[in-house]
């Protein structure tokens, strides 16, 4: 059988879970390219034990049941949504006559299997790999892992772009798929693009850890606004359920408190239908913040995930967002040949979508920050009415699973 001769050569910077599914997704579509998957961390690191939390909306759990790479017995299938402010928020006589404002969105009522899933991201990123690297047994000449390589530096040619890892390749289209958390440091990053991305610290600290429910409501997520912030509650197995409690960075209320304390403040945030903590895990605290590249391209290279978009976790949407970056990238090169042509159009296909969930979740984090009178008032009339009209809220919640379409 004569070697493999390919006509389209794609690297791919990153094997977290944006990147891999893009790799995977292009060793099928793309069956006249060479893929290569580039990653800092040897292929012998375990990261199946990896335990950071994180929620795929419905259309990330389709995705990667489509690539073989679903591990369903790991996840937490999540059924309903209940998304409320804590008392005081309309005052007065509105505060009388509506309640707490609150909106609850359920699997049943959007008539689907599950509104999404939480899981571990190892759980996410070990049956990604090991997926892969399968395809890469199967096709070594097509499919190539490169893990353990680092890439020093990305280098534009006229058709493509060089890529520096140890060993100088070129390839025709290189995705930058390799991003972290936000960090109050600009950091040094591959392909710099020729403007700055658009960058905002909200001056927020996410704390984030595990809590024990005494009633759990199986696959029930909460989302509580509080006047420090929002605090999230993502089902998880055996009663248990994933934290993310952000708070003002300058007036940290978490910080000086113990576990014990801590527990205590969190009772008292929460909706009465959550019921009792009865434990919590030791917290981690993160910088919270924006950063979103104003293009997806510079060339032949392309940002994909959180190398394109940190995101604040309000609205859980930065995995989503990107996993949809990487299926629309490959789709689009599998129904034309013409690169330059296909980079072009991504800019403005990615747009609606990516543009929307930004905008939505920088607006969500900043209304915290706001000191005018009645902001919290005017978010609490605003769930109120999410509620009370059922088109826009099943608008919301399609948004919320699919992403703009």
């Amino acid at each position: 059988m004569p070697d493999f001769q390919p006509t389209f050569r794609l690297a791919i910077v990153g094997a977290g879970p944006v990147g891999l599914s893009l790799a995977l997704h292009a060793s099928r579509a793309l069956p006249h390219a060479h893929v290569s998957l580039f990653d800092s961390r040897s292929l012998a690191q375990d990261v199946s034990g990896d335990p950071r939390t994180l929620a795929l909306s419905l259309g990330s759990v389709q995705l990667l049941q489509r690539l073989g790479a679903w591990q369903a017995d790991a996840a937490q299938p999540i059924l309903a949504v209940h998304v409320s402010q804590q008392a005081p928020s309309l005052g007065g006589v509105l505060a009388d006559v509506m309640g707490e404002p609150e909106v609850r969105i359920s699997a049943a009522e959007e008539k689907v299997p599950l509104l999404g899933a939480v899981l571990s991201y190892g759980a996410i990123v070990a049956p990604l790999q090991a997926t892969w690297l399968a395809a890469c047994e199967r096709e070594p000449s097509r499919l190539c892992t490169r893990f353990g390589t680092p890439v020093r530096a990305l280098k534009p040619l006229a058709n493509g772009v060089e890529i520096d890892s140890g060993i100088v390749d070129p390839f025709d289209l290189a995705v930058v798929a390799e991003g972290g958390v936000f960090t109050t440091e600009v950091p040094s990053t591959l392909a710099q693009p020729a403007r700055p991305p658009l960058r905002r610290d909200y001056a927020q600290n996410a704390w984030v850890g595990t809590v024990q429910l005494a009633n759990p409501r199986a696959g029930v997520a909460y989302e509580r606004f509080t006047r420090h912030g929002p605090a999230a509650l993502l089902p998880l197995k055996e009663g248990r359920a994933a934290l993310v409690w952000c708070v003002n960075r300058d007036d940290d209320p978490v910080a000086e408190l113990d576990d014990t304390q801590r527990l205590a403040v969190l009772n008292t945030l929460f909706h009465l239908e959550v019921g009792p903590l009865t434990a919590v895990s030791p917290l981690k605290r993160f910088d919270l913040g924006l950063i979103a590249e104003r293009t997806l391209t510079q060339g032949r290279t392309v940002r994909i995930g959180n190398a394109a978009q940190t995101l604040h976790p309000v609205a859980g949407q930065g995995l989503n967002l990107g996993l949809r970056d990487a299926f629309d990238l490959v789709q689009a090169l599998s129904r034309s040949s013409d690169v330059d042509g296909v980079l072009r159009k991504l800019e403005w296909q990615r747009g609606p979508d990516r543009w929307a969930t930004i905008a939505a979740t920088d607006f969500l984090a900043r209304s915290f920050t706001w000191k005018l009178p009645g902001a919290g008032a005017a978010r609490g009339l605003g769930m109120v009415a999410l509620q009370a009209l059922k088109p826009l809220k099943s608008a919301l919640a399609r948004q919320m699973m699919y992403g703009s379409r």
